[in-house]
């Protein structure tokens, strides 16, 4: 029992129609993502520290995974 009240539930919800992504922890948002990186630092900011979003049991991805972000264009890289 203590282990599933240990972890939070994360939830990063379908996108919008501009392609970002709610993400939630129980009935609070956390932020708006608009790739699987913002995920992580939303988490960050949030004090849950999770290295990989794409494989972690703490994160549920609804409609679709952290590389589905239709409307997006890819991040530009540095």
């Amino acid at each position: 029992m203590a282990h599933a009240s240990h972890h939070p539930h994360v939830v990063v919800h379908p996108p919008a129609l501009d392609g970002s992504r709610r993400v939630t922890e129980g009935d609070e948002t956390l932020g708006i993502a608009t790739h699987a990186d913002d995920v992580g630092e939303i988490l960050r900011l949030a004090d849950l520290y999770v290295t990989d979003v794409a494989e972690n049991d703490l994160i549920e991805w609804q409609g679709g995974g952290p590389d589905d972000w239709p409307g997006l264009s890819e991040p530009h890289e540095v």
